[in-house]
């Protein structure tokens, strides 16, 4: 498979030196990480997620990259620090221990440090000093520094020792974070940004329609391409994930190799071999035309072949579907015994579009499937925008296309509408659109499909008569040629000239 060029190669290297941070999706977007020496400055309001990241950045560097750090802390004390970070698998006191990190409390008292005749920060350097020289540090998170100056009221000394405490940190080569509580019209409520120039991270807590997102921009990195957006993140038990949608670049490869898609008539209106593997499958249509009914079908192929198959569902139980898809002869349970199938089943309001993908992502990377089924799309409306949602899922196919994963989508659509129109809006990278409607025949609902499109290949462009029954699902009458072996007298006979007579006898 060709090598799938991240962020990070599509924003070049300049030359700055870098720190990576091991922050998931961070290091891609600002092409390496956090600029060597120098300070940043994160800010944001509270519980936007700043004290994650910049222990995260301390304990990656500790882990990944053999560099201890010191956290400075001048609200939590080590034991609340130590507990909290507990729930998401870092273990901070095993860090001491080993002498890869030191948390240093500072408690914020007049009695600690003196407003006197010429104020200065020279205690807290020294402290410093000290932290660092014990563990050889390389970098460092002060959280938050702003708490140094809550109560000092003359803002040229203000200045003047924000001044000095930053070039000290350049002086002796420490990667800082820096962290600040966002201010009214400025980005901090002192103005850090004008002394932290080198690099400045906003992080954003947002609550639209009772869904919760966080998100993060860089508003400024001296010396450095870096992308420019605001980029959704979530607090995982891992840590932060960032999941860029520049992420992927187009340059994963287009496999020439075929598979079924389980149903005998539809493979044989794609030339008889089926979807490419590592496409794009979209089934749209009306309630009650089979959409799942297809998607079982798909997953049951690749488990007959060995393929493991994941499937989402979004609107029943995998109880429920299992249940309602031996009705018409699939065994699904059959294929979750052998390990084969995965079936994950949540309601899309348990969380946002964010939580989604990155739950998804991981399921895929654990599991490892061929096969990927979505089902449906529709319920995604209610937590977040049209924009949101084909955003979204154009990073899933991203993702799933540069594995090699082959995809199906299903989507509601909804009646009244062109039955062109899909509710996510994803049909440009889409590869193969399957439209299914119902049509009122002497007095019968008939079920229908055509092949709105299909990359790549020769595809019927007549319309098929679907049946559901107890032998599966079968589409009969759609071929315009015949595959080998599978002889019928639906070829070539358009659907209109056949009564529902014929049918029932074929």
């Amino acid at each position: 498979m060709a090598k799938v060029k991240g962020a990070a190669d599509t924003f070049k290297q300049t030359g700055l030196p870098k720190v990576p941070t091991g922050i998931h999706g961070f290091d891609e977007i600002t092409a390496g990480g956090l600029p060597k020496g120098r300070p940043t400055l994160l800010c944001g309001v509270a519980g936007s997620g700043k004290t994650v990241f910049a222990m995260e950045f301390l304990v990656r560097g500790a882990l990944q990259y053999n560099e201890p750090g010191v956290y400075m802390a001048f609200e939590e004390g080590v034991d609340d620090l130590t507990d909290n970070f507990r729930s998401m698998g870092f273990d901070l006191e095993g860090l001491r221990v080993r002498k890869q990190l030191v948390i240093d409390h500072v408690l914020l008292d007049r009695g600690e440090i003196r407003e006197t005749g010429e104020y200065n920060l020279e205690g807290l350097f020294a402290r410093i000093d000290q932290a660092t020289q014990s563990v050889g540090a390389k970098r460092i998170v002060l959280d938050s520094v702003e708490a140094l100056f809550s109560w000092l009221p003359d803002a040229a000394l203000l200045r003047a020792e924000l001044s000095r405490l930053f070039h000290w940190l350049k002086d002796r080569n420490l990667t800082a974070v820096v962290t600040g509580e966002r201010g009214s019209g400025t980005l901090t409520r002192h103005g850090l940004e004008e002394y932290v120039s080198d690099c400045v991270i906003l992080l954003d807590h947002r609550v639209n329609e009772q869904v919760s997102t966080r998100r993060l921009r860089i508003v400024k990195y001296r010396g450095s391409t870096h992308g420019q957006n605001e980029y959704p993140f979530l607090l995982t038990p891992k840590g932060v994930s960032i999941i860029s949608v520049t992420g992927l670049a187009l340059e994963y490869k287009a496999l020439a190799e075929r598979i079924s898609s389980g149903i005998v008539g539809l493979d044989a209106m794609l030339e008889g071999k089926g979807y490419f593997r590592g496409s794009t499958v979209l089934v749209s249509g009306t309630a009650g035309t089979g959409k799942t009914s297809f998607a079982a079908s798909f997953v049951t192929a690749a488990c007959r072949r060995g393929e493991g198959s994941l499937y989402f569902a979004f609107e029943e139980s995998a109880s429920h579907l299992s249940r309602n898809m031996r009705s018409i002869g699939i065994d699904l349970e059959r294929w979750a015994n052998k390990g084969l199938l995965l079936v994950r089943a949540v309601r899309p309001t348990r969380y946002g579009l964010e939580a989604h993908l990155l739950e998804m992502e991981e399921l895929v990377a654990e599991f490892k499937p061929s096969v990927v089924v979505v089902d449906p799309l529709t319920p995604f409306g209610p937590i977040g925008t049209l924009i949101d949602i084909q955003v979204m899922l154009t990073r899933l196919i991203d993702f799933l296309r540069s594995n090699g994963t082959t995809v199906l989508f299903t989507s509601l659509a909804p009646s009244g509408l062109p039955f062109e129109q899909t509710a996510a809006g994803v049909s440009s990278v889409i590869d193969t659109w399957i439209v299914q409607r119902e049509l009122e025949v002497g007095g019968e609902r008939t079920r229908t499909l055509h092949i709105l499109k299909s990359r790549g290949m020769a595809h019927s462009m007549r319309l098929a008569k679907v049946i559901l029954s107890d032998r599966g699902v079968e589409v009969l009458g759609g071929a315009t040629s015949t595959p080998k072996g599978k002889a019928s007298r639906w070829r070539d006979v358009p659907m209109r000239r056949r009564s529902l007579e014929e049918a029932r006898e074929t």
